[in-house]
């Protein structure tokens, strides 16, 4: 009975998007508190179910979730809405129409390839959550195509996380990362945040108007000050230079006598001693000596531990 009341509870909220909690246990005949509970169990599983307090307050499941792609196949989405014309040629219900049209819009969605512009496929997720992040993709691109500001769960580089509005303008790729140029209420000024970084996000019901943006006035910089940025000097191993040039650009290395080399400014964080140590012993420090130094006391690190 319980499982059965969750699943009917993410169902609900997978085509209303927000309810309020009195409203479910109405429904299911069930108190209140055993609501919060399964609610609680949701979230357990994975499910970014939010829990907003006060008068207009309720339960709401975030625009980015959606039921895992093996949840119903496409023959499976076929058959039943095969079954619902049949049953709805013989019955005139309404409930029964809105079903088979929301199974409809759900096997068109299944079946749709994530686009910007109408014809480039992004997929810029890990191996192991590409589906979640080119759900967020999908909803910052409807955000910026129909002027729809967003909520969303954000957690800077920092850890820091926070709830805020937005006003999704343009979307932004740099060095193979996606951004979103958006407006944030919160700040009174437009900000760029990383999509990966987006926990969730979910459409408030605003529209918003769109102001006119060009590059020159977007922060492609990304908050980087000029001393956060050291020359580095690299030897690249002629077995790696594809991945290499991914990293750092074609136009930043070149060959000199049997040998590649790259001279770059690169942030200088604990990040780019990670990067160098990710090629495994084929990118080679040659300046500076301080760079050198912190790859090799990391090395010593891993071979300890």
């Amino acid at each position: 009975m319980k499982y059965e009341i969750m699943t009917k509870i993410l169902t609900r909220l997978l085509i209303r998007r927000k309810v309020t909690a009195g409203e479910l246990a109405e429904s299911y005949g069930v108190s209140v508190r055993s609501i919060y509970r399964y609610i609680e169990e949701l979230c357990v599983c994975g499910v970014p179910v939010e829990i907003e307090r006060g008068r207009y307050g309720g339960i709401s499941l975030a625009d980015t979730y959606r039921l895992p792609s093996g949840y119903m196949t496409e023959d499976e989405y076929v058959a039943a809405v095969r079954a619902l014309d049949a049953m709805a040629s013989q019955i005139n219900d309404e409930n029964l129409l809105s079903a088979r049209e929301k199974l409809k819009s759900k096997l068109k969605t299944e079946k749709r390839n994530l686009s910007v512009c109408g014809n480039i496929i992004v997929d810029g997720g890990t191996w192991s959550n590409s589906r979640q992040f080119s759900e967020k993709m999908r909803v910052c691109e409807q955000a910026v195509n129909e002027s729809r500001s967003l909520l969303i769960d954000y957690i800077a580089r920092g850890g820091e996380r926070s709830k805020r509005v937005i006003d999704p303008h343009v979307l932004v790729f740099k060095q193979n990362v996606w951004y979103v140029y958006a407006f944030c209420h919160i700040k009174q000024q437009f900000r760029t945040f990383k999509i990966g970084r987006i926990r969730s996000a979910s459409f408030t019901g605003n529209t918003f108007e769109k102001k006119n943006v060009s590059r020159d006035e977007m922060d492609l910089d990304f908050t980087y000050s000029d001393d956060e940025f050291v020359e580095v000097t690299l030897e690249i191993a002629p077995d790696s230079i594809a991945d290499a040039e991914e990293w750092i650009g074609i136009d930043n290395i070149e060959p000199r006598g049997g040998i590649y080399v790259a001279e770059v400014p690169l942030k200088n964080d604990s990040t780019l001693v990670n990067k160098i140590l990710g090629f495994g012993g084929a990118v080679k420090v040659i300046s500076p000596a301080e760079l050198g130094e912190r790859v090799k006391a990391a090395a010593l690190n891993i071979y300890r531990n």
